[in-house]
């Protein structure tokens, strides 16, 4: 099984450190309204990896997190908190809007027969571990704190740039992050904010005397170490969470261990949707609901999705969904003929089918080649 690690920018064979538990982190959605089908379409990708390691032989145990607090409006360290944005706009608390779009997420994952991850971690589950991650990183002198937080300094981190290959001295201020003044390096980051005087959050906790919440990376270090160990197989996400919210990760949470935090790292491409970014605003952010109201199931958008390969950018439209659905209905009345009519006797795929097919898939996830091979078996 070879599979493509953004860490060393090469494909490779999948080592696992115990092939009877194969540690997998997904950084999971911040659950603050619906998830449409460009969220949607990442865990579609991490559950065929699940299912590749089990038909290799693996047992995974996959960790899937919740963010319900700390991640701002951007990848910026200011602006208002995603949730509390969600909060406002529907006139419920932040803790009613969390759990509502949390349980939203996952109904959605067993709509599209995707398999439950062996844990879901809610970030506010895990304060006491983020406090006890900042705590550990202030005593090694890695931190510094300003009038809205405390920031780790990059600088201390030699490595930092490695894994995004950014460039630190041409990072200007705005490319990457909003610039704050008082801090020492554009790329530092926030590990814990402070709650803005005068202003009392629903979501916040005492720290050092003051109120305050988690910077958004802190939650995938403190929830991953907590859960798998300091050293994971596995991590996945978007390539959106290269050069922030990975890089932050890596360099909290190999300062905090001393350890390497993952040795394979996947990230899958976005979906567009004709050529444009699904969102909201440009009304292409459609959700399963509003697929079968026009006569798609789940499973016919699980089928588009996994023609493309988990790298590579997709485009929705409607005519491909169509396609993604013509194809999965020939499979299944292929079948329904050759074999459920034939009962117990009825013909099965040959062994040397079934591992035509996994040669394929085990090639870095290769979903295209793999569909191709199962549409020679309906042949």
């Amino acid at each position: 099984m070879k599979l493509y690690n953004t860490a060393t920018r090469k494909t490779e064979d999948f080592i696992p450190q115990d092939p009877q538990n194969v540690k997998i982190y997904t950084c999971g959605p911040t659950v603050y309204d619906y998830a449409h089908i460009g969220n949607l379409t990442a865990y579609i990708y991490w559950d065929l990896l699940l299912r590749v390691l089990l038909e290799n032989g693996y047992q995974p145990r996959r960790v899937l997190n919740l963010t319900d607090v700390g991640h701002l409006a951007s990848d910026a360290d200011d602006g208002e908190d995603k949730i509390e944005k969600g909060a406002k706009r529907s006139g419920k608390t932040v803790w009613e809007v969390a759990k509502y779009y949390g349980e939203y997420f996952l109904a959605k994952m067993e709509q599209l027969n995707l398999l439950p991850p062996a844990k879901v971690a809610w970030a506010t589950d895990y304060i006491e571990q983020d406090l006890a991650l900042v705590e550990k990183l202030t005593e090694a002198g890695l931190t510094y704190q300003i009038s809205d937080g405390i920031y780790f300094d990059t600088a201390k981190f030699p490595r930092y740039a490695d894994f995004a290959h950014l460039d630190l001295n041409n990072l200007k201020a705005g490319a990457r992050v909003n610039f704050n003044p008082e801090k020492r390096n554009l790329s530092d980051f926030a590990l814990w904010k402070w709650s803005p005087e005068g202003q009392k959050r629903d979501m916040e906790w005492e720290f050092n005397g003051r109120m305050g919440f988690p910077g958004w990376h802190l939650e995938c270090s403190a929830i991953a170490i907590n859960t798998l160990g300091d050293t994971i197989d596995i991590h996945t996400g978007g390539i959106d969470h290269i050069p922030v919210h990975h890089t932050d990760e890596i360099a909290q949470s190999e300062t905090f261990t001393g350890k390497t935090f993952s040795n394979y790292w996947l990230h899958c491409n976005h979906m567009k949707s004709e050529g444009q970014k699904i969102s909201k605003s440009l009304d292409n952010g459609f959700n399963l609901e509003e697929l079968k109201s026009r006569g798609f199931s789940p499973i016919d958008f699980k089928m588009f999705v996994l023609q493309s390969q988990y790298q590579t950018e997709s485009n929705f439209n409607f005519e491909s969904l169509q396609a993604a659905k013509n194809r999965l209905k020939n499979w299944q009345n292929i079948a329904n003929m050759r074999w459920q009519i034939k009962g117990s006797e009825g013909e099965i795929p040959s062994l040397a089918a079934k591992n035509a097919i996994l040669e394929e898939i085990n090639e870095n996830l290769d979903t295209p080649k793999a569909l191709v091979k199962i549409d020679e078996v309906f042949s």
